[in-house]
């Protein structure tokens, strides 16, 4: 497995002496983030996925497995080929995949505005471009993957409503593309916070993230959480 060293999206971690101090490192949002608009009529009824990219997936699955509404999340590979659909291939940032979640949710119990507001807060930073942290490569992109149009046209309205409100002080470079396939990562990457949780990357920085879920979204977080 390739050596994981990313910075968690919004959070630093420095290490004073045999200390761990987590500090906020994120834009500074220069007022209160906007609420999402309403999602597109079609996608609220019925099962919906989304697929989302933003850094190492293992810290996305653990944030978004923690909602209520969610029913599944599955580590994986988007933007790029089934044969290239691999951790060796991938990590080399030259497949077109880009680590995603697929999320599988109940539209009834959370929208798909809902859960692109913990995207663009606590699970990533939406204005680094093709890296997260000191991860680099297209592969750690900021992406939503839509596969319908309303899925393009709730990600498009909520995206305008960001910049609009120049809610960060750099640009929102998250890409809105259409989705080719999701392939599910490996075994080993499912529920790796969960398997795992004193892993040093996932201590240093994914566990932070949901520590952020729980202090700004806890009247989302599915009961257990």
């Amino acid at each position: 497995m390739a050596s994981r060293t990313r910075a968690s999206a919004g959070l630093c971690a420095v290490l004073a002496g045999a200390a761990l101090i987590v500090i906020a490192c994120a834009p500074s949002p220069t007022g209160p983030f906007p609420d999402p608009p309403p999602d597109d009529p079609s996608i609220t009824h019925g099962t919906q996925a989304a697929v989302l990219a933003g850094g190492c997936f293992w810290g996305m699955e653990g944030v978004f497995e923690r909602l209520k509404g969610v029913k599944q999340v599955v580590a994986g590979y988007a933007g790029g080929n089934a044969a290239s659909a691999q951790y060796e291939l991938v990590s080399t940032g030259t497949t077109g995949h880009a680590e995603s979640v697929q999320v599988t949710y109940d539209p009834a119990q959370v929208s798909l505005g809902t859960l692109l507001k913990v995207f663009f807060t606590v699970a990533h930073d939406p204005t680094e471009l093709n890296y997260q942290g000191p991860d680099h490569g297209t592969q750690y992109r900021s992406a939503i993957f839509y596969s319908s149009a309303g899925q393009k046209a709730t990600a498009e309205a909520y995206i305008a409503v960001i910049r609009n409100a120049k809610v960060f002080r750099s640009p929102v470079v998250t890409e809105v593309t259409e989705l080719p396939a999701f392939y599910p990562a490996e075994d080993y990457h499912q529920h790796f916070m969960d398997r795992n949780p004193d892993y040093p990357y996932i201590v240093m920085w994914d566990r932070p993230r949901v520590a952020a879920l729980e202090r700004s979204f806890g009247d989302l977080l599915a009961a257990g959480n």
